[in-house]
């Protein structure tokens, strides 16, 4: 349904992105994942026609962004990160005059209007002035304007932002339910924002993917230098003059805490590459070398962990790209 193929976009001498390809499939709910300045907005920007890159091509629904960008715009919702409301108007005159925009028959606008309001919870706000609103609330109207004409992909730039905790988790099930009928990309820098509604993800540093996939899949992908799972085994060795040398053959590296002096129990932890395997291994260690393995305990890499890895590294630049690209 969408199709990026080596999107390159420059402001100036600036690269704000650069050879970016990936695709979405229909009914899938997409996290745009990355630091401030990363260039998930420009991303999007383009996506949406409201930038054409530098190089690249973009196709929504078969219709490209550079060519038919009208033909892309009528099947687009979005929310951009700060939504241009009129404050001197209703919500309801608002969602009318966007009913308008999006060419809905005006037969129609009423039912449009009226479930976009119920869907993002502001039925008893219809005939409160915008201006009056407050942050989280002028959010959701920015959401319903998103939605009024029913489009079938939804472009949502940090949907969450300002929202209280209660809110959060309304609009949560709200893009939950909404990705279930439509496509949908979210684009943000809260880790728990795609750990709660993401199926896929697209971890996006300076301008680049640095992964893309299931959180667990990427996990898996990541080499023993930059990321494993760690293993911590709580150990009873027979004889502790041979504890280090058994410990060795183990895993590399791997150091002992001190051993207690009549053979008691040991905690220990390592990294290692993930998978089942590894947890055989660790067996058939143990049953060589003759210790008792008294607890083992896998933490997987989190995104969390997987986030770090791949955008803690090399920092730098997105400052100056955050600016050219007005803080995507």
């Amino acid at each position: 349904m969408i199709s990026v193929q080596g999107l390159t976009k420059q402001y100036g001498p600036v690269a704000a992105v650069t050879d970016v390809s990936f695709e979405v499939g229909r009914d899938q709910i997409v996290g745009f994942l990355g630091p401030n300045g990363a260039g998930k907005t420009t991303i999007m920007k383009i996506i949406t026609g409201y930038h054409f890159p530098t190089r690249g091509t973009v196709t929504v629904d078969g219709f490209s962004v550079q060519e038919e960008p009208v033909a892309v715009k009528a099947r687009l919702g979005y929310l951009p990160e700060s939504v241009p409301l009129y404050g001197d108007l209703t919500v309801e005159e608002y969602l009318s005059f966007i009913a308008g925009a999006r060419l809905i028959p005006a037969k129609a606008r009423k039912a449009a209007i009226g479930e976009a309001l119920e869907a993002c919870g502001l039925a008893r706000s219809a005939g409160k002035r915008i201006e009056t609103l407050s942050k989280g609330y002028k959010q959701r109207v920015g959401l319903a304007q998103a939605i009024i004409h029913d489009p079938a992909i939804l472009i949502l730039d940090e949907p969450t932002t300002g929202l209280d905790p209660n809110q959060i988790i309304e609009i949560r099930a709200l893009m939950k339910e909404l990705g279930k009928r439509k496509t949908v990309i979210l684009s943000t820098h809260i880790l728990q924002e795609v750990e709660a509604v993401c199926s896929q993800v697209l971890i996006i540093h300076e301008g680049r993917i640095a992964a893309q996939g299931l959180p667990e899949v990427i996990a898996e992908t990541l080499t023993t230098g930059k990321g494993a799972d760690t293993w911590e085994l709580l150990l009873k060795f027979p004889n502790p003059a041979e504890a280090a040398e058994k410990a060795a053959r183990l895993a590399d590296g791997i150091r002992l805490p001190p051993l207690p002096e009549h053979g008691g129990a040991v905690s220990l932890s390592f990294s290692a590459p993930g998978g089942e395997a590894e947890g055989e291994r660790i067996f058939d260690w143990a049953v060589r070398e003759g210790v008792k393995i008294l607890g083992m305990n896998r933490k997987k890499l989190s995104l969390e962990d997987i986030f770090v890895k791949l955008t803690g590294e090399h920092e730098g630049s997105p400052g100056d790209r955050g600016a050219a690209e007005e803080g995507a």
